[in-house]
């Protein structure tokens, strides 16, 4: 699977978890060509913020809602819940701090879509083993002193991330790096192994309060029962 139809099948995949008509931004967004999709696809009220100022500039020129900025320090310029989705799309490896910028995108986002490769892959994994260095594969292609990835993470970290953050998997795709599609299932060896991206649906679990009445007073709090 070459790098465009990957991209392309991401995109395909990203637009499946998005309802009609949301707000949403893209974070890292290019030229801008998901959000132009998505636009014309589920008439969202589209947003992005790009690094590379030719790149936004881009954007911008096709009449599209982009800024220029580095999201992983403009991002607090954004209120709370200002948009129902927010995208990363092969982004996370390259922040310097992708525990807090998951954070953000569940502060300012009511759900976040995030896609990344898994360095977890069996061909990774076979080139350490084989050849003693850092992998170069179809997602990963660029020499470990070249790469704009600098944490290189798996399936099932990122899962013990989200674990740690209290974050809600609601849905998780897998793809082979022949672009199958399949349903990523937590604490399983063979989808760390053949998971070539993946790309997930977060969010944050909302309790309702649960009042509890006395003799004297009515407490309420935020509570979970599970069974």
């Amino acid at each position: 699977m070459n790098k465009r139809k990957s991209i392309r099948k991401d995109w395909k995949l990203i637009e499946s978890l998005i309802s009609q008509n949301a707000r949403l931004l893209d974070i890292g967004c290019g030229e801008g060509e998901l959000i132009q999709l998505l636009k014309k696809n589920l008439n969202a009220n589209t947003h992005g913020i790009e690094l590379n100022a030719e790149l936004a500039q881009k954007a911008i020129a096709k009449g599209l809602s982009v800024i220029h900025g580095d999201a992983e320090k403009d991002l607090k310029q954004y209120s709370n819940q200002s948009f129902d989705y927010v995208i990363l799309s092969q982004t996370l490896q390259a922040m310097m701090k992708p525990r807090d910028i998951l954070a953000e995108l569940l502060r300012i986002g009511g759900k976040a879509i995030v896609s990344f490769p898994n360095f977890g892959h069996w061909k990774i994994r076979l080139q350490l083993l084989l050849l003693g260095k850092m992998p170069v594969t179809e997602g990963l292609p660029f020499a470990w002193y070249d790469t704009p990835n600098i944490h290189f993470f798996t399936l099932k970290d990122f899962q013990n991330l989200c674990k740690e953050m209290n974050i809600i998997i609601e849905k998780s795709i897998g793809l082979t790096s022949q672009g199958k599609q399949f349903i990523i299932k937590n604490n399983i060896i063979s989808s760390n192994l053949f998971t070539h991206e993946a790309i997930f649906l977060l969010s944050y679990q909302n309790f309702e309060p649960i009042k509890i009445k006395t003799a004297n007073k009515i407490f309420a709090k935020n509570s979970a029962i599970v069974s």
